[in-house]
């Protein structure tokens, strides 16, 4: 009796074996079959398989820059669950890092920023090999904010100059001095930056945007002043929203801000003002003591390789640093690949390039930044 039993049994689990080998596809997540996310993409399989041990990744990222895809795809690949949380300005990303007790394994500081992040303390040098350096465009790497790229890899880059709608603005802005116009009082929306804001003012004197001369800014400041009551909004969540809606006629937006608002009204113009625009770039950054850098490793690798960075092309159009989702978009996705290059927004001519200005750290003198913003942002 026990022979014939343990015969079946054997029989029994190598039926089941069969109907499993047969059974088609693996579960999502589950370390086979294909990855595909709730909108139907099929994820790509990462270009280096990373080892993983963490179960969670943190996060602290600037608000409308992640493309969705890229968290369902990163969980269902290496099984870990992702964090996010977002801020609206530099300055707010700071504060809450340098205020300690931070869990977060990857940030996204603007250049002028990193400098004084590296001073602090509140980031730790990358491991390059673990990353696709070879992905960037050169014009992005080395930059005098991280010689090298020690502590940081691009992301997105872009400028900060004036937007208007064609069919309500009867004397479009030329410059940054033009937003002076009494007649905008009221339409305008700018950016909720305080290095913008007063670096545009800076450049309407005649002065560097990265000056440290207290009489100059506190001429700057005068003039400001005289601004901020004519300004009906600031908005670095998501300016092109009052844009789009018709509640604002012009202002200073983000490059990717204003393709994204001119693909909905065509009548949205993008100017680069005669002082010559204001040129950032967004980078990643590991903070120190990250709690999870084996899985920021993976997603920085994952996230940044080809076939998946194309996404932000279709999400964020600023300015893409990644000559190899430029390549995959150009093969693959040629209706994005084209109006990438085909708008001076996102493709920005090369004398607006020159004539740019970067805001830079301003060590000692940063607190007298902060002052200002305060004082002319309390008179609102």
């Amino acid at each position: 009796m026990k022979d014939n039993l343990w015969k079946l049994l054997a029989v029994f689990v190598l039926a089941s074996l069969l109907l499993a080998a047969c059974g088609g596809g693996a579960a999502q997540g589950d370390g086979g079959g294909e990855k595909v996310t709730a909108s139907g993409f099929v994820c790509p399989e990462p270009q280096t398989q990373m080892e993983v041990t963490s179960k969670e990744l943190n996060l602290f990222v600037w608000t409308e820059y992640i493309p969705t895809e890229w968290k369902e795809c990163f969980s269902l690949i290496y099984d870990v669950s992702i964090n996010h949380d977002e801020y609206s300005s530099n300055e707010e990303m700071y504060a809450k890092l340098s205020a300690g007790g931070s869990t977060y394994d990857l940030v996204q500081p603007t250049d002028y920023i990193v400098g004084l992040m590296i001073r602090q303390g509140l980031l730790q040098k990358l491991d390059k090999s673990k990353l696709p350096m070879s992905d960037f465009d050169p014009n992005y790497l080395d930059l005098p904010f991280d010689p090298g790229n020690e502590y940081t890899i691009p992301y997105q880059a872009g400028a900060d100059a004036l937007v208007y709608n064609a069919d309500t603005v009867e004397n479009p802005p030329a410059a940054y001095a033009d937003l002076w116009n009494p007649d905008y009082a009221g339409r305008m929306v700018f950016l909720d930056d305080s290095r913008v804001v007063i670096g545009m003012t800076l450049l309407t004197l005649g002065y560097d945007v990265n000056t440290t001369d207290p009489a100059q800014l506190e001429e700057a400041k005068n003039k400001l002043a005289e601004l901020i009551p004519n300004v009906k909004l600031f908005d670095s969540d998501s300016p092109k929203t009052a844009l789009i809606a018709g509640d604002v006629d012009l202002g200073i937006t983000w490059t990717g801000e204003a393709f994204l608002a001119q693909q909905e009204n065509p009548a949205i113009t993008f100017v680069y003002p005669t002082e010559g625009t204001i040129l950032w770039q967004d980078n990643w950054a590991m903070p120190t003591g990250a709690p999870h850098a084996d899985a920021a490793y993976a997603w920085l690798s994952y996230t940044m390789q080809g076939d998946m960075f194309w996404m932000m092309l279709r999400d964020f159009p600023y300015i893409n640093p990644n000559k190899a989702a430029l390549d995959y978009a150009k093969a693959n996705q040629t209706d994005l690949y084209d109006a990438y290059m085909g708008s001076t927004i996102t493709n920005m001519p090369q004398d607006a390039i020159a004539a740019g200005h970067r805001i830079e750290d301003v060590g000692e003198a940063t607190p007298l930044y902060d002052q200002i913003w305060t004082e002319v942002k309390g008179s609102e």
